[in-house]
């Protein structure tokens, strides 16, 4: 009997302190918010290009000295470049910047002038005689919007050089995020605007920050809360409609072409990692896209994520942490890209009603 009392009196605190830490606050804390920018990592800066003839623009993320780079592609409709130089098994160590680009495949020609701008200040891996520079890049699908015959090329990707700086980048409707639509499951008549959005924060000694062009075919929904910050509409345009909650409700949506969207970003640190770490913490940075659109990943999307790895800080990064933080600074950078969209021409009837 007495075994019998010790151990209920032992369940019966373990159930109370369970019930008072249901109470605390601390059983319900979030990471504080996340109000810096990518540019807050040492050896970073950002360029956008806006083309004012329709929404479209690319953007640029500078790291002039080199750094450390992996890539996580997990949408099935991927259109990148020197992708595969990442490989840890590859060669290549260093980068020498990261394109983001509207204008589908096309936009890839804005990478051609990030080489050129970088060739011209004598940057890049000694090759013999030259100089090459290292110019990974990807593209999300904005030709719905407007004249699709216009979209960012080589000037665009020297021009977004031309403009960087290491200052807080403009968040929005800018750059590669110029043209980003988010919750297009149900059609474009009933999509909102997207864009592009920064976060940073520090982790002891440690910076990370990303940076993020929203154009998914999901929904951005606000993990915190589980509101819809941005997405598909219902049929008469007046409030969200819950992509993913309509398909459970019996709602299947129509058959939708493959890469009509695309979600791309990049994570940074000033830590020092490998090729094989950079990886990892773009794989890592993917949570944060699943924490905040919903549906992530498919057919029609080629979400692509790239690391970064300045070394700045001269400290070794700690794994661990650095994988428990990044996709909460990645969250953030989608909730503040859809917050800072903005309504513009070519877009949809009402696609900025909700705003």
């Amino acid at each position: 009997m007495k075994r019998r009392e010790i151990a209920t009196g032992l369940g019966a605190a373990t159930l109370a302190a369970g019930a008072a830490m249901a109470q605390s606050p601390l059983s319900r804390a979030t990471p504080p918010p996340m109000i810096g920018a990518i540019t807050e990592v040492p050896g970073i800066k950002v360029g956008h290009f806006t083309d004012s003839r329709r929404p479209t623009g690319c953007t640029v993320i500078l790291t002039e000295e080199g750094a450390t780079a992996g890539v996580d592609v997990r949408g099935a409709a991927p259109g990148t470049r020197e992708t595969d130089l990442l490989n840890p098994a590859n060669l290549v160590e260093k980068v020498h910047a990261v394109l983001l680009s509207g204008g589908s495949a096309f936009g890839l020609e804005a990478a051609t002038g990030v080489v050129r701008w970088l060739e011209e200040k004598g940057i890049g891996y000694p090759a013999g005689p030259a100089r090459v520079p290292i110019v990974p890049a990807a593209i999300l699908f904005d030709l719905g919007l407007g004249d699709h015959r216009i979209r960012p090329d080589a000037a665009a990707g020297h021009a977004a050089c031309e403009a960087a700086s290491a200052e807080a980048p403009a968040e929005g409707s800018v750059g590669a995020g110029t043209g980003a639509t988010v919750g297009k499951l149900f059609g474009m008549a009933r999509a909102m605007k997207g864009g592009i959005g920064t976060a940073s924060v520090r982790v002891g000694a440690i910076t990370v920050g990303a940076i993020v062009a929203v154009n998914a075919v999901g929904d951005v929904i606000d993990p915190a809360t589980g509101e819809v910050m941005a997405g598909a509409r219902d049929a008469e345009g007046r409030r969200p409609f819950g992509a993913t909650a309509g398909i459970l409700r019996g709602e299947l949506p129509p058959p939708m072409q493959a890469g009509m969207a695309t979600t791309i970003g990049v994570v940074a640190t000033d830590a020092t990692l490998t090729k094989a770490q950079c990886g990892r913490l773009a794989g890592a940075a993917h949570d944060g896209l699943a924490r905040t659109i919903d549906p992530i990943h498919t057919m029609s999307d080629g979400d692509t994520v790239f690391a970064l790895a300045t070394g700045k800080s001269g400290l070794p990064g700690n794994m661990m942490a650095l994988g428990a933080v990044v996709p909460h600074v990645m969250a953030a950078a989608v909730l503040r890209a859809v917050r800072a969209a903005k309504a513009v021409g070519g877009s949809p009837p009402g696609m900025s009603e909700l705003r």
